[in-house]
C-alpha cells in the first residue's frame, strides 16, 4: 500500500518559506524599548546578586574594595553578565524576561528559531558601542539593530 492510500499516515501541506516570512510581524520600536528596559534591570538585579553574595563570602574586604572600584574588572563583569543572560535565554528559549512580558521572541529571517551560532552573534553584537542607538535609525516598516542584523535574526510579535 502507498503512502497516499495508507490511513494512518499523516496529512502532508507544502509549507514555503517566503510564506511563512510573509506572515511575521516585527516587534514595535515601543516593544524593544520595554525589552531593553525589562532586560536591563534583569541584569542589573544579576549583578546585584552577585554582589550580595561576594559580600557574603569576603565580608569587609568586599567592602573595601567595592570603595575603590576597578573599571576594567566591573566593565568584564557587565561584558560577562550580558552573555550569561542573553545567550541561555534566548538559545535555548527564543525569549528573554522583556520578550515574555511584550510577546514577542527571536527567529531567524525564515521565522526558525535561532541557531546557536545566531544567538552568539547577536549577543557579542549587543557590546559594540553605542550598538542600543542602531534601534532608532533602523527603517520603520523593520524595526531592528545590529544585534538584529549582522546575525540575520528578527525579534517577531507572537500575541
Amino acid at each position: 500500500m502507498d503512502d497516499n492510500q495508507n490511513p494512518y499516515h499523516a496529512p502532508q501541506a507544502e509549507v514555503r518559506r517566503a510564506d511563512r516570512a510573509a506572515q511575521l510581524v516585527t516587534a514595535s520600536r515601543g516593544q524593544r524599548f520595554i525589552n531593553y528596559l525589562i532586560d536591563s534591570l534583569a541584569r542589573q538585579a544579576i549583578i546585584f546578586a552577585m554582589m550580595m553574595v561576594y559580600m557574603g563570602i569576603a565580608g569587609e574586604a568586599a567592602v573595601a574594595a567595592m570603595k575603590e572600584p576597578d573599571l576594567v574588572l566591573n566593565l568584564m563583569i557587565g561584558y560577562a553578565v550580558v552573555v550569561l543572560y542573553y545567550v541561555p535565554m534566548e538559545g535555548m528559549f527564543g525569549v528573554t524576561l522583556g520578550k515574555l512580558v511584550t510577546g514577542t521572541r527571536v527567529v531567524d529571517e525564515q521565522g526558525r528559531p535561532p541557531s546557536w551560532g545566531q544567538v552568539l552573534g547577536r549577543t557579542f553584537a549587543r557590546l559594540i558601542p553605542f550598538e542600543a542607538f542602531s534601534l532608532l535609525f533602523s527603517r520603520e516598516d523593520r524595526v531592528s539593530g545590529w544585534h538584529d542584523r549582522l546575525p540575520k535574526t528578527l525579534v517577531v510579535r507572537i500575541r
